[in-house]
Order: structure tokens, then C-alpha cells, then sequence
């Protein structure tokens, strides 16, 4: 008889590797914050034109803030006339002149560029609030040499606004002055590359500043504070930060040299909410409109945002 074949198992133990270190999980990054999300935004939007960008954001009741270059220097254009209105308050709150006094326009301070004052017969009779409401919610640049006259000059501007702590604003020169300097240029694409004649000096930051010194009724006094902000809310040019809002009042002053300059600052207020947005840009050769949509774009971010903030 054959032997049957004999089938023998083997247990096959486990491998067991030498313990080595243990490999480091990366800790997982927390997720955004709301006003980080907010900031994200608004780079996006400026990434969409080409510019240079200062943004300063506060919202007054929560004290939150977005700063995106807000300390940088640049061109404020005819939002200028805000720190000159300030001055023109305070002088007429010292008593030097008054609301109420007339000026008599003469042939010699008509100006081109913005504003009606330009369009009238010599002889006309302007009142000094009238000649501060031109210049602000026309840009009028006639008014504005008229009122740099009766403070004493830009120099005195200057002055005010270092006394205020704001090392970073000046007021460079009168409106003429601009314009003598680019007619004398000639060309537009090299006056502005060259940067040698800005219509005055600012951060973001200092306009903002200004500006939440006045809703909180400190800039000057309340009274000149709230009638500020009274002729702040009459401006007429609203292709910037109002061009998407509603629901909101806003106060504010554009400042432009298209289609390189395009500037808004003033301050987004609703019953409950007062928000400070002021946004300088600079060195753009693109269509104007494109840079005034992006600014109307970061500010219906920026109301978007702090309409429900608690």
C-alpha cells in the first residue's frame, strides 16, 4: 500500500518592522475670520484693475478695520478740498470771517476743470457757505482758489493738518497752480508718471482719520462738524463709492485725475452703523469707468459686511 502524502501546515508569523519616529501631522490652519474674508475680497477687487491701491476701512461702533496700503502718500486730488474746508471752519469758528459774508466774483478767479463757478458772469455775489458747498459737492476749482485765498493759503491747510497729528497731509498749491503746471507739460501720460505737481498729499489712513473725527463731532466743534458732513452728503458725483449702494447716506469726496486718478473718501452711515472708507488709487492707464466700478465694487463689500456686524 502506498503511503499517502502528508500535507504540513506552517504558521506564518507576522512581520514586524523595526519602530522608526513617527511622522508629524501639519497642523491644520484655523479657518478665516470674517473681516479676513472681508480683506480678501477687496484684494480680489483690486487685483481686477490696474493700479496703485491705498484702502482704510473702520467701522465706528465695532472698531473693526481693513488697511491695504493705508499709509502711503499719494495724490488726494480734489479730496483736498476736505482738509481746506476744515481749515475755512475753523478760521470762521476764530471769527475771521463768517458763513454768511459775500464775495463778488472777479474775471481773474475763473478756472477750467470742474465746477460752475467757471460758467458765470464776473460780478456774481457767492456767499461763503455757497463757496464752500461748490467745492465740495462740484469739485468747483474756482471756489477752491477763492477759499485758499480767504485761509491764508495751502501753507495754512498744512498747518492745521499737523496740528491735527496728520504729519502726512499737505496741501501742495492752489488749483491754479496744478493747472498752469500741466498746461506747461502738456503731455498727460508723463505729468502724471513724473508725479511732480500733486494736487495735495494724504494717506488713506489720515483722510479716514478726518473724516471719523467729524461724525464723531469733534473736528472743529459738533455744530461745524455735523454741517461738514451736512454738505459731505450733497455730493453730486456718485460713480464711485455710492455707484452700488442703497440704504446707506453717504458723505464723501471724489478726487480725480482720469483715467489715472480715481478717489473717494467719506463714510458709509446707516441708523445703526457708521463706516469709515476712504481709497486713493493712482497709476492707472486703463478706461476710467473700470477703475470707478472696482471702487463702487469694494464698497458694496464693505457695506455688505458691516450692514449685519453685531
Amino acid at each position: 500500500m502506498k503511503q499517502g502524502l502528508r500535507v504540513v501546515a506552517f504558521a506564518i508569523a507576522p512581520l514586524v518592522l523595526p519602530a522608526g519616529p513617527a511622522t508629524a501631522q501639519p497642523a491644520a490652519s484655523p479657518p478665516p475670520t470674517p473681516l479676513q474674508r472681508l480683506e480678501a475680497s477687496l484684494v480680489r477687487i483690486t487685483r481686477s484693475s490696474n493700479a496703485s491701491w491705498g484702502i482704510y476701512v473702520k467701522c465706528l461702533e465695532t472698531g473693526e478695520e481693513v488697511a491695504l496700503d493705508a499709509d502711503r502718500q499719494m495724490d488726494t486730488m480734489s479730496t483736498i478740498k476736505i482738509p481746506l474746508m476744515v481749515e475755512a471752519f475753523e478760521q470762521i469758528k476764530a471769527g475771521r470771517f463768517k458763513l454768511a459774508d459775500i464775495y463778488t466774483l472777479q474775471k481773474d478767479d475763473l478756472l477750467p476743470g470742474t465746477g460752475i463757478l467757471r460758467s458765470l458772469d464776473p460780478g456774481a455775489v457767492i456767499s461763503v457757505k455757497d463757496l464752500i458747498t461748490l467745492m465740495i459737492i462740484v469739485s468747483d476749482n474756482t471756489a477752491t482758489d477763492v477759499m485758499y485765498r480767504m485761509v491764508g493759503g495751502p501753507q495754512a491747510v498744512t498747518r492745521r493738518m499737523e496740528a491735527l497729528g496728520l504729519k502726512s497731509t499737505r496741501a501742495t498749491g492752489t488749483a491754479r497752480a496744478w493747472f498752469d503746471a500741466l498746461r506747461a507739460e502738456g503731455n498727460r501720460d508723463e505729468f502724471h508718471r513724473q508725479a511732480k505737481h500733486p494736487y495735495g498729499l494724504s494717506t488713506p489712513r489720515e483722510m479716514g482719520v478726518l473724516l471719523e473725527r467729524m461724525e464723531r463731532g469733534t473736528l472743529v466743534d459738533k455744530a461745524s462738524s455735523e454741517l461738514m458732513l451736512q454738505i459731505l452728503r450733497g455730493q453730486l458725483y456718485r460713480t464711485r463709492i455710492p455707484r452700488f449702494l442703497s440704504g446707506w447716506a453717504v458723505p464723501h469726496k471724489t478726487g480725480d485725475f482720469l483715467p489715472y486718478i480715481a478717489d473717494d473718501v467719506g463714510v458709509l452711515e446707516a441708523p445703526e452703523r457708521k463706516v469709515v472708507l476712504s481709497v486713493f488709487t493712482a497709476n492707472h492707464y486703463g478706461a476710467g469707468d473700470a477703475l470707478e466700478e472696482a471702487i463702487g465694487r469694494l464698497a458694496e463689500q464693505v457695506a455688505a459686511y458691516f450692514a449685519y456686524r453685531q
